[in-house]
């Protein structure tokens, strides 16, 4: 098992106010946003594909899908998703929301080692917010590279562990500026780029693009930046070709 109980029952409280975009989840919703534009925008560069039908039929794995923010964007998108969750609350609003939305999302309860088939490999595996969550960061993030289509393309977005990082996502967002609760996160657990890189290279991939966001709490906004040293998202694959950030 790589979740931790304690992470999934402090999920499981947390379910009831996913979709609440003003609730104690409206970084999520305002991140998302950015994020959207960017992961749709990397794979369509990746695999060739053209904007306007960018994910049709597309296969493409959420792995710690939460409530489904991402997973439901990227359906409405015309891809296929599987959402894999290892909290029953999480996973519970994700489907409840989605179907009152009419969206068909494939959600799953479980880990993915249990949940997904043998065979089962995805165009896109995505890893967003979850790796400073789990106990062994290089066995899940190999587990997810193992799901990965040969010309597929890996997302994995975290925190970095930098004093910097201490400062801001910790001291400031749970205990000045209280936008996350406390206890969300743990700064033993951020994981630094070059520790994501090390832990896939056994896999055979290779990091395309490393992009630094930055969040401003009081004002809800997020946006890109130069700097990785707290808020990152990168992007894999096996083929090594390094589409350049502006």
């Amino acid at each position: 098992m790589t979740a931790i109980a304690a992470e999934i029952e402090r999920f499981n409280r947390l379910s009831a106010t996913w979709w609440d975009c003003r609730g104690p989840m409206r970084p999520l919703h305002v991140v998302n946003a950015l994020r959207l534009d960017y992961v749709v925008e990397q794979i369509t560069s990746h695999l060739g594909r053209d904007r306007a039908n960018a994910l049709n039929g597309l296969r493409i794995l959420d792995v710690g899908c939460g409530g489904g923010l991402m997973s439901e964007a990227l359906a409405r998108y015309g891809a296929n998703v599987v959402g894999v969750d290892a909290s029953p609350g999480n996973v519970a609003a994700a489907r409840l929301h989605a179907e009152s939305q009419h969206v068909t999302v494939d959600y799953r309860l479980g880990e993915p080692a249990e949940v997904l088939s043998p065979h089962e490999r995805f165009d896109v595996v995505l890893a967003l917010e979850v790796v400073e969550h789990v106990s062994d960061v290089p066995a899940f993030l190999a587990a997810a590279a193992d799901r990965l289509a040969p010309d597929g393309i890996l997302f994995v977005s975290t925190i970095d562990r930098t004093f910097k990082s201490f400062a801001v996502a910790i001291v400031g967002a749970e205990y000045l500026l209280r936008v996350l609760p406390r206890g969300t996160h743990q700064w033993s657990m951020f994981v630094r780029p070059e520790e994501l890189q090390s832990a896939l290279a056994s896999s055979k991939l290779h990091m395309n693009n490393l992009r630094g966001m930055r969040y401003l709490p009081v004002v809800h906004k997020a946006s890109w930046c130069e700097d990785t040293k707290v808020n990152y998202i990168a992007t894999f694959s096996h083929t090594a070709h390094h589409n350049s950030d502006h």
